[in-house]
């Protein structure tokens, strides 16, 4: 006859609520101050984002108090997100240096980011870019690859599929993938095995040159790029 006994689990033992250690309605100067500290730039739709019950009418009024402390300045930094933004002296600066470093220096700037990161704007605070059977989300294991600050390609978790979020062209396809392929041999992932390239097989896309040519090895039915 089997024993039913099994050996103890680790969350056995005594639990005890814990929802009087905390207030009901959090102090809106403090999440309006976290929100900037966090953010750098609060707009409406990245307290949105943050899913903060009552959204930005939540924190509007202590973000105004604080431009009138000198905390903030408000002005509308963000194209395309509306005038109501409230900024920290150094982000608006750090802008500004961004600004100048783009007009001189020619070279292009990629960055990979976890989809999920707070420091990755898309699908929260801005808008995934519009194209064509393209499918972005911010979910947990993937990330996104951005260019001069635009999401422009994004690997779906587990790595099995690119998703070009903009028309596919070697000339923004191979800075892309290069940074890809740093982010991973720098411990970013174990590896990747990528099987579909916008919706396709990838031995059958024209990206699959792309790959191997950036470090990618070819296989039957996938490309594979280990650390």
């Amino acid at each position: 006859m089997r024993s039913r006994t099994s050996a103890p689990s680790p969350t056995q033992g005594r639990w005890a609520v814990a929802s009087s250690l905390f207030l009901d309605k959090p102090d809106r100067r403090a999440l309006a101050e976290l929100l900037l500290e966090r953010q750098g730039i609060v707009t409406r739709d990245g307290v949105r984002g943050e899913g903060i019950k009552g959204g930005y009418g939540a924190v509007y009024a202590e973000l105004r108090a604080l431009e009138t402390l000198g905390v903030c300045r408000r002005g509308y930094f963000v194209e395309g997100l509306g005038g109501a933004q409230f900024a920290l002296p150094g982000a608006v600066e750090r802008l500004r240096e961004l600004r100048a470093d783009a007009r001189a220096v020619d070279e292009r700037d990629v960055l990979v980011l976890a989809a999920a990161d707070p420091a990755q704007p898309y699908g929260a605070a801005v808008p995934w870019p519009r194209r064509a059977g393209a499918r972005a989300a911010r979910v947990a294991g993937a990330w996104v690859v951005l260019l001069d600050g635009e999401a422009v390609l994004f690997v779906e978790r587990g790595g099995r599929s690119l998703v070009p979020l903009r028309d596919p062209d070697p000339e923004w396809l191979r800075p892309v993938l290069a940074a890809l392929v740093a982010h991973v041999r720098s411990g970013g992932a174990k590896r990747l095995a990528v099987e579909r390239f916008d919706g396709v097989p990838v031995v059958e896309s024209e990206a699959m040159s792309l790959l191997v040519e950036s470090g990618f090895l070819a296989g039957p039915r996938r490309a594979v790029l280990r650390p």
